[in-house]
C-alpha cells in the first residue's frame, strides 16, 4: 500500500485499529492474559520472544485481514521482526490491507498537576527514521491524565501537540493519545477540559496537515464528536482503557463518528494452549464485535 492508499483506507475504512503495542512494562500482564505465566520465561529477550511469538500469531491468523482491521500498532521489537516466512511485520500487515503504525513514547512521567507526562525522548528522530524505512505510516505515544487540573491537562497537549509536529516533519502521521483514566473520580471534568484544550492546539495547527487523536472512552456520549468533525483531525479512535469488550464496544457505539484502537478488549480470550482453529475462532469473534461496535456509531 501506497501512503495515500492508507491513508484514504485510516480516514474512510469502515473498520479498527489494533493495538499490539504493549512495551516491556506491560508484557508480562499481556503474556499472562494470554496464558504464558512468568516462569515460562528468564529475562528480557525471552520474554520479548515470546510476545512476538503471540503478536504473530495474531497477525498470520485467517481473519486479521484489511477487511475489518483498518491498522495495526506495534512495538518497536515487533516492528523489527519477522513473521515465520521471513517477512518483516510491516510489510506482512500491508500485504493483507493493513496500516502500520508504531508506538514511539518511553514511557509515562511520575504524576504531577494530576497528570503523567511523557518521558523525554532524545533519541525520537532515529526512531522515526528507522520507522519510515520499516515501511511504518505514523505512529503512537501515550500520556494519561489523572485528575481535572487545567494546568496539567494544558500541559499534556502542548507535550503530544509539540512531538506531533516533529512525528509530522518525517512524513509520519501522529497519533495523539492523552488518556483519561476511566477511574477518576473527577473524569468527566477531565474530558471537558481536554476536548477544549486539544480545540486550541488544532486551531493552533498549520493549515493542510492534520494529525489522529486516540481517547478514552467519554462519560458523555458524543463529547468528542467536534474533534471528529474537525478538519485538522483525520480519525478519531477510542482505547478500551480497561473496559471488557462488552463494555468497551456498547461505550464506543454511543459515539458517531469514533473508531475502537483496543488492545486488551481485544486479545482478551486468546490463550497460547488453543489449537490454531480456535485461536482464530476466538479472534474472528473479538474482531467482530469490535468492528461491528466502530462501524455502529
Amino acid at each position: 500500500m501506497q501512503s495515500q492508499e492508507m491513508t484514504t483506507k485510516i480516514a474512510n475504512g469502515q473498520g479498527f485499529i489494533a493495538a499490539l503495542d504493549q512495551s516491556g512494562g506491560s508484557t508480562p500482564k499481556a503474556l499472562r492474559g494470554y496464558g504464558v505465566e512468568d516462569s515460562a520465561w528468564a529475562g528480557d529477550d525471552e520474554m520479548f520472544a515470546k510476545i512476538h511469538e503471540m503478536r504473530c500469531r495474531v497477525v498470520t491468523s485467517p481473519s486479521f485481514t484489511g477487511e475489518k482491521v483498518l491498522g495495526a500498532i506495534l512495538f518497536e521489537k515487533t516492528m523489527d521482526g519477522c513473521v515465520d516466512d521471513g517477512t518483516s511485520v510491516p510489510e506482512k500487515l500491508k500485504s493483507r490491507g493493513i496500516v502500520p503504525f508504531l508506538k514511539v513514547d518511553k514511557g509515562l512521567e511520575d504524576e504531577a498537576d494530576g497528570v503523567q507526562l511523557m518521558k523525554p525522548n532524545p533519541t525520537l528522530d532515529a526512531l522515526l527514521e528507522k520507522g519510515k524505512a520499516a515501511g511504518v505510516y505514523g505512529t503512537k505515544m501515550r500520556s494519561v491524565v489523572q485528575s481535572a487540573n487545567p494546568a496539567g491537562i494544558a500541559a499534556i497537549v502542548e507535550q503530544q501537540f509539540e512531538v506531533g509536529r516533529q512525528i509530522l516533519s518525517h512524513g509520519l502521521m501522529p497519533i495523539i493519545e492523552p488518556e483519561v483514566n476511566i477511574e477518576a473520580a473527577d473524569r468527566a471534568g477531565s474530558e471537558t477540559i481536554l476536548l477544549a484544550e486539544i480545540l486550541k492546539a488544532l486551531d493552533a495547527q498549520p493549515d493542510g496537515g492534520q494529525v489522529m487523536l486516540k481517547l478514552s472512552l467519554p462519560v458523555e456520549a458524543n463529547l468528542y464528536k467536534p474533534l471528529v468533525d474537525h478538519p485538522k483531525v483525520l480519525r478519531v479512535v477510542a482505547l478500551s482503557g480497561g473496559f471488557t469488550r462488552p463494555d468497551a464496544c456498547a461505550h464506543l457505539a454511543k459515539n458517531t463518528g469514533m473508531i475502537a484502537s483496543f488492545s486488551r478488549a481485544l486479545l482478551q480470550e486468546l490463550r497460547a494452549t488453543m489449537d490454531d482453529a480456535e485461536f482464530d475462532l476466538a479472534l474472528a469473534t473479538a474482531i467482530d464485535e469490535i468492528q461491528a461496535a466502530s462501524a455502529a456509531g
